[in-house]
């Protein structure tokens, strides 16, 4: 997940594109800073990309001709609200096919698992069993589309990742080290950081030196590329709900009040 920042690909808005009704390609990938735009395109060749995913956006796919596939990697939270649970639900309730992994995609994907959204990845898998549980576990903070909105904080699934993979490190280093990067707040999240913090705490000199050394993994990346490689493997139609049963989403206030937004333009 990501904070509010400008958007833009190629001088054009995804919110302009999409009021227009013109999303560009039957595969729409929202991404941005977990993977860049251009390694999308490499890798999922004909696919539309978009910067993260903002409230309204899959609602307005959903009623758009041409779209059968939505992968959300990234999205956008805090000071822009974040995508809706019910606008997923309309989407796959139209027949769209929607992937999530990484961030974002991934918690979404394992609270709607049970509806017909489909989780890709080890962030996937932890959020749908329970041994992640907070958002802020993929949560960064990063720079505006001018610069490919760039990552400048590491997720703390990453920090996770790559503490139970270092070779140096004895399980009480570890322990200690995650609880280390889970006390600091998501935009202040880094390798240099957490190692600083754990030498003020008196961690194993050489352990952390080595891991200072190390070449730091990325999972969100990982579990990105992943999911490119499923949907280009593949050509999908949405399963429904729990069974392949047809989804009836309930019409409620708040999804007619997104509707109307929508249709004044977002005004």
């Amino acid at each position: 997940m990501v904070t509010e920042g400008k958007r833009s690909i190629a001088g054009q808005g995804p919110r302009d594109s999409l009021a227009r009704g013109n999303p560009g390609g039957a595969t729409i990938v929202f991404v941005g800073p977990t993977l860049s735009a251009g390694e999308v395109s490499a890798r999922l060749p004909g696919a539309t990309v978009l910067p993260p995913v903002a409230v309204g956006e899959i609602l307005a796919l959903a009623r758009r001709r041409g779209v059968t596939r939505i992968a959300i990697i990234d999205g956008f939270f805090e000071r822009m609200a974040a995508v809706w649970h019910k606008e997923i639900l309309i989407a796959l309730e139209r027949g769209l096919a929607v992937w999530g992994a990484a961030s974002m995609g991934a918690l979404r994907a394992a609270e709607l698992a049970p509806f017909g959204m489909r989780g890709v990845g080890a962030i996937y898998r932890g959020f749908a069993d329970g041994s992640l549980v907070a958002d802020d576990e993929v949560a960064v903070a990063h720079l505006p589309a001018a610069y490919g909105y760039r990552a400048t904080s590491e997720a703390l699934v990453n920090l996770r990742d790559g503490i139970a993979r270092a070779p140096m490190l004895g399980a009480r280093t570890r322990a200690q080290l995650v609880v280390l990067a889970r006390e600091r707040f998501y935009r202040e999240r880094s390798w240099p950081r957490l190692i600083d913090d754990a030498r003020a705490a008196g961690l194993p000199r050489r352990q952390l030196d080595g891991l200072a050394a190390w070449p730091k993994p990325d999972r969100k990346a990982a579990d990105a590329r992943l999911l490119l490689r499923r949907l280009a493997a593949r050509s999908d139609t949405a399963r429904g709900g729990a069974g392949g049963l047809p989804l009836r989403v309930p019409r409620t206030w708040a999804l007619r009040q997104l509707e109307a937004w929508l249709a004044r333009g977002r005004r």
